[in-house]
């Protein structure tokens, strides 16, 4: 059963690779024929206290696998208080949620929930529509070059036709994997596994469609980063993804 949460009950409760098949470089959307190639970008809502959701964790694992997606897990934090505080929820990532559900008109949120390429919303969990949906966006994607500099620790993305107010530059860090002993709530006394786990959601700025550039900081190539790094360019308002590239911290040594 999926577990859903109206967005009124919400804020009361929360108060307050290689990009490219077989092109390009690591940190790098590349031209082929006009089309910018870039990874298909999944988003997994999910949580360690939703007993819908292993399956959804464990589809993502394989999609983690796949050289033209990024996968991305992002734990919310609504469920928390059913029993079992999930280690890696955050008000940032169920608040990005939230956004979406707002542009699509949504009263509620639930898990697990995917967003495929920021447009389309499935049921994490049903495999079949899930590889549908992410067969569907490679084919009408859209796309911006992004350009990750490892050495210069710098991010570009060139000068093109800009969304009308523009598109929201974000930095994700994640980490690779988690094993997780769950030791109450819904899950109790399960083992459950974890990829690509969203750490921190950061904005870096705004393309308008003029050449834009920003560092990407120590947490992206230091001797303490992250296992990963993506900059995922994304129409304001939690629109349409544009443009993915994503980066190991090895790239640069």
């Amino acid at each position: 059963m999926l577990r859903k949460l109206r967005l009124p009950i919400l804020a009361a409760l929360i108060l307050g690779f290689f990009l490219a098949v077989g092109h390009g470089l690591p940190g790098t959307s590349v031209a082929v024929g006009g089309q910018v190639e870039r990874p298909v970008v999944v988003e997994l809502f999910t949580s360690q206290g939703c007993s819908s959701c292993p399956p959804a964790d464990a589809l993502l694992g394989e999609l983690a696998e796949r050289p033209d997606v990024l996968a991305l897990s992002l734990h919310v934090d609504y469920w928390d208080y059913i029993g079992w505080a999930d280690p890696f929820a955050s008000p940032e990532m169920t608040e990005r949620q939230r956004a979406y559900a707002r542009a699509r008109g949504e009263r509620m949120v639930y898990t697990p929930q995917m967003i495929i390429d920021g447009t389309v919303d499935v049921v994490g969990s049903r495999e079949g529509a899930v590889l549908a949906a992410i067969t569907s966006a490679a084919r009408n994607q859209r796309g911006v070059a992004v350009d990750i500099d490892p050495e210069a620790a710098r991010v570009s993305v060139p000068e093109g036709a800009a969304p009308e107010g523009g598109a929201d530059v974000w930095i994700v860090f994640f980490d690779d994997k988690h094993s997780s002993e769950i030791e109450a709530g819904e899950n109790n006394g399960r083992k459950l596994t974890y990829h690509h786990v969203v750490r921190e959601w950061r904005r870096l700025g705004t393309w308008t469609g003029a050449p834009f550039e920003a560092a990407l900081g120590q947490d992206a190539v230091g001797p303490n980063a992250f296992d990963g790094c993506a900059i995922i360019v994304q129409a304001r308002g939690a629109g349409p993804i544009l443009g993915a590239a994503v980066m190991r911290p090895d790239a640069g040594s």
